[in-house]
């Protein structure tokens, strides 16, 4: 009797263990079987910003050429904010829901990403954070959090040493009326947007360091929009017919914006010197036709593909390649250099 029982415990034990071995090799083969689709969320902070515009078109192109390369389908799902964080709070719930797979965020404030972030935790979900860098307590928070975006403080040494580099080779081309000192006016993106206020420290302090006489006339907030800075740009053509030389601005918008103002006041270009950042598409042409002395472009490909590859390699549980931080190459344009 004892050895019956015995030999069908052993039996019941065998069955037992094949059973969860076949179970467990039949979960593993499905976690290993290879994804055909993917889902990732793109959400922008304010999608008619020039800038953000023509990154979602190369991230775009990112997904086109990823599907042609490895026959994963790419499901792209844009949510535009309109510059409201709680839209954009809302429109990653509407995500989540959608099963994405993975979020690639440009926040509205950087400082409420915290709230993004738990919601995305919760689900699962890798962030992909750009252009807008959330402060480094909440990075901090998983190894599935990255961030992508231009380093501010060399995007304005660049824009700084163009205008240095001018200066050196022919005073003239700055200091306009020759009275031995350049007279300038700042055009400033958002308060809260730490790019804005970087960039503007260290333009500033490149030329001190170039040794350029600089003096300030005035400066504003234009919110990085064309249309604010040509309101701005007005308003100081007037307060100061013929005082100011350079005008210097945290992106290319906002030179164009100025660029407007000047021609609707019959300013002659080249009576003004303007300078970006950004080299978007608009700002080169500006460059080409010498309304703009110079900008700053990023490496948009370069940009577009990291955030793309990022959330992609994320998506489909695979190792991305990139750390954490990942900064995009830049370079300094002018006339002469321009592509």
């Amino acid at each position: 009797m004892k050895k019956r029982i015995i030999l069908a415990a052993a039996v019941l034990f065998v069955c037992t263990a094949a059973f969860l071995l076949t179970a467990r090799s039949e979960k593993e083969g499905e976690q290993e079987a290879p994804k055909t689709s993917i889902r990732i969320g793109l959400l922008l902070y304010r999608g008619d910003d020039t800038f953000i515009g023509t990154l979602r078109s190369s991230i775009e192109e990112c997904a086109k050429g990823y599907e042609q390369q490895t026959g994963i389908k790419v499901t792209l799902d844009v949510m535009d904010a309109k510059g409201s964080q709680n839209t954009q709070n809302s429109q990653v719930e509407r995500l989540i829901s959608l099963e994405c797979d993975a979020l690639c965020v440009n926040m509205v404030d950087r400082a409420a990403a915290s709230a993004v972030i738990d919601k995305a935790l919760a689900a699962g979900l890798p962030v992909i954070f750009f252009n807008r860098e959330p402060v480094e307590e909440d990075m901090n928070r998983s190894d599935r959090l990255y961030y992508v975006g231009a380093d501010a403080k060399e995007s304005a040494v660049l824009q700084g040493k163009l205008l240095v580099d001018a200066y050196k080779n022919n005073p003239d081309s700055l200091d306009l009326n020759g009275d031995g000192k350049v007279s300038y006016v700042l055009l400033e993106g958002e308060t809260s947007h730490q790019d804005s206020l970087i960039r503007t420290e260290w333009s500033i302090q490149t030329l001190k360091d170039g040794e350029v006489p600089i003096e300030r006339i005035t400066g504003g907030i234009a919110n990085w929009e064309r249309s604010q800075a040509s309101a701005l740009m007005e308003q100081w053509l007037l307060e100061y017919p013929g005082q100011i030389e350079l005008a210097i601005c945290n992106n290319d918008d906002m030179a164009l914006g100025a660029i407007d103002a000047m021609e609707r006041n019959g300013v002659a270009f080249g009576a003004i010197r303007l300078v970006g950042i950004d080299g978007t598409p608009a700002g080169q042409e500006a460059l080409k036709a010498g309304k703009l002395l110079g900008t700053v472009e990023s490496d948009r490909e370069f940009y577009a593909k990291a955030i793309f590859e990022i959330a992609a390699a994320l998506a489909a549980g695979e190792e991305t390649g990139y750390e954490k931080y990942v900064w995009c190459p830049q370079r300094a344009l002018t006339e002469s250099n321009r592509r």
